[in-house]
């Protein structure tokens, strides 16, 4: 555990909740990026090899040849690593969107706030793209139910383990 990590636990704040919140706030700028760079690479291997990346990969494979420790394998797996943390977020909120009995309302508290492609200007205009999804929804209201959205994807992406459900668990499955 990280040093700002035992500070959070110290003022009673999980740390989950401060990863979450971080990778949230870093989502549309990931995405971009890696939209960016995967389109730099196809741009790249079309200049230089007259063919798309899936077609270069390909004739590579079926030629037998390797590509350990070339710039294309790094890149390529710097951006398989990013995508599968992007997917890693995306699936958690899918699984939080159609599980979680506010799954609906968290989801569309969590697109606006963090996942959609623009970020909008502030809390009112957040407010205003919620309020088809959320009937009489305040600032309050708003902040408690984005702080809930995010704790309960948090214990999606990192996993459950309060102690009042390791206590329940023990009085059904007593450890011997």
């Amino acid at each position: 555990m990280s040093k700002s990590q035992r500070k959070l636990e110290i003022h009673g704040e999980d740390p989950r909740f401060h990863d979450t919140y971080q990778f949230l706030k870093r989502y549309r700028d990931a995405t971009y990026s890696l939209k960016v760079v995967v389109h730099q690479l196809e741009i790249q291997f079309q200049i230089n090899y007259g063919n798309s990346i899936d077609d270069f990969l390909d004739s590579i494979y079926t030629a037998g040849a390797e590509l350990n420790g070339s710039d294309i394998e790094e890149r390529a797996r710097s951006i398989e690593r990013s995508n599968k943390m992007l997917k890693l977020l995306e699936s958690s909120v899918d699984l939080l969107r159609n599980n979680h009995k506010y799954g609906e309302q968290y989801y569309w508290i969590l697109y606006y706030s963090y996942l959609s492609p623009q970020e909008l200007k502030n809390t009112d205009e957040i407010i205003e793209k919620l309020v088809p999804h959320i009937d009489n929804i305040s600032y309050r209201t708003f902040y408690r139910k984005r702080h809930a959205a995010v704790e309960a994807l948090s214990t999606i992406l990192w996993g459950f383990t309060a102690k009042e459900t390791l206590e329940l668990l023990n009085k059904f499955f007593p450890e011997e």
